[in-house]
């Protein structure tokens, strides 16, 4: 697996994994192109084929706050690193760019990618009632301070 930044001709690859990892909460074309055009640091992992096996984006709000604005990984290549790969390599560039701290949000139902999240010093800070639509599931918003160091 290489990571390497995310491009444009990348969105058409990855949108079929949104629609099977997401369904209707799924971002759409013009979402990532959004993303991309306001400069925010996307990755891609691509496979030994070159196929994208996942992606992750970071927004950095100045002076020291990034959000990290999505993190997926191809259903056949989880469990293989692909997840913690993309994580570090975001939290690597909050470091480079004195990023003090790093929120997200993660379904309050997905337990595998909070468990993900808190090994690299995320911790829950609160809760967005109905954050992603249209399923109406909350989110819990995780945070990590700079120098908080992975652990098991």
């Amino acid at each position: 697996m290489t990571l390497s930044r995310f491009r444009w001709w990348h969105i058409d690859e990855v949108l079929p994994m949104e629609a099977d990892l997401f369904g209707p909460e799924q971002w759409s074309a013009a979402m990532f192109w959004n993303e991309l055009a306001a400069g925010h640091f996307y990755l891609v992992a691509l496979d030994d084929a070159g196929a994208v096996a996942g992606y992750a984006g970071l927004a950095v709000q100045p002076p020291a706050e990034a959000w990290v604005q999505n993190i997926a990984v191809r259903r056949d290549a989880q469990r293989a690193g692909v997840g913690r790969a993309l994580l570090e390599a975001l939290l690597a560039e909050a470091a480079r760019r004195d990023v003090r701290s790093t929120l997200l949000e993660v379904a309050v139902d997905n337990a595998p990618a909070q468990k993900l999240y808190a090994r690299y010093g995320f911790e829950p800070v609160g809760i967005r009632r109905g954050y992603y639509q249209p399923s109406n599931t909350d989110a819990l918003v995780m945070q990590r301070q700079t120098g908080a160091m992975p652990h098991d």
